[in-house]
């Protein structure tokens, strides 16, 4: 197995909103904001070459949407989804699976692309089968009205349509040990219903795509919840058992959304769980 983290895309998203009611001056010192109160995010996916699989985690935003409705988000930097696929050697069609932590847009917007003539939509990895699960699917396509504007039917509903759509089996147990992509699967319900959050065993190692449970270090704290989650006080039991386990077992803690920083580990402090060491994928897994 080989793993590769993918950068897809940087954009911005209001400070405020990304750390719910931790103050600004408190949040500022980790995840500095501009003059529109904006902090800079990735959009960091991540690729696993197993066997005869190539298995992509989460695609970003992708490119289809409006100029007005990237205008909201700011996007900045020169990375996108074939840019990085091509410096490694890999193409859109050479991907069998896409598993999607969930539905949000930021998280599958590159699942979905324009068809040739720009008249409709189509899956944007061809060969690939499409995993997210099914509570999580119906959450999205029938949503609540806080995060309406984050499930975009475009992004959905042609998945179903070209029957490249899978669910994952689930268990009663919030921890399934192997999926059918052949690594573990923590779900979740704070941020949104059943986000799944993928734990992978690598070199020796146990990497966890953190996904919106923790998007950026700054997020460590146990209070420090998004003011996007949908239902915070779940997410607070959530990450206290969470961080507990990385501790507990040192996994390495790879992050979707901190624009700067790849992974991390953790310590037990007098104060809780805090930053132990912010790492990079190569230093860790390539360095000679």
């Amino acid at each position: 197995m080989t793993i590769y983290p993918i950068e897809t895309g940087n954009f911005k998203l209001d400070g405020g909103a990304m750390f719910g009611v931790v103050p600004k001056s408190i949040w500022n010192r980790t995840n500095p904001a501009d003059a529109n109160n904006m902090i800079d995010i990735a959009a960091r996916c991540l690729l696993i070459e197993d066997g005869d699989r190539l298995i992509l985690i989460d695609t970003g935003m992708g490119n289809k949407q409006s100029e007005r409705f990237f205008g909201y988000y700011h996007l900045w930097g020169e990375h996108t989804m074939d840019k990085s696929l091509k410096a490694l050697n890999f193409h859109r069609d050479d991907i069998t699976d896409v598993f999607m932590t969930h539905l949000h847009f930021d998280h599958c917007g590159g699942s979905v692309q324009w068809n040739a003539d720009r008249t409709g939509y189509e899956p944007a990895f061809k060969n690939a089968r499409f995993w997210t699960n099914e509570n999580h699917w119906e959450w999205a396509i029938n949503p609540n009205a806080r995060e309406k504007a984050s499930f975009l039917k475009e992004n959905l509903l042609p998945m179903q349509k070209s029957g490249q759509l899978h669910f994952v089996a689930r268990k009663s147990t919030p921890f399934l040990e192997k999926s059918e992509l052949g690594f573990g699967i923590l779900f979740v319900d704070g941020h949104t219903e059943k986000q799944m959050i993928p734990h992978i065993k690598y070199k020796g190692k146990t990497i966890v795509f953190v996904a919106d449970l923790l998007p950026t270090v700054g997020h460590i704290p146990l209070p420090y919840v998004m003011g996007y989650d949908t239902r915070p006080l779940i997410t607070l039991n959530e990450k206290a058992t969470f961080l507990d386990t990385v501790v507990e077992n040192n996994f390495l803690m790879l992050f979707e959304h901190d624009a700067h920083n790849e992974l991390c580990t953790l310590k037990q402090t007098e104060r809780g769980v805090r930053l132990d060491e912010l790492l990079s994928f190569n230093e860790i897994f390539n360095s000679k």
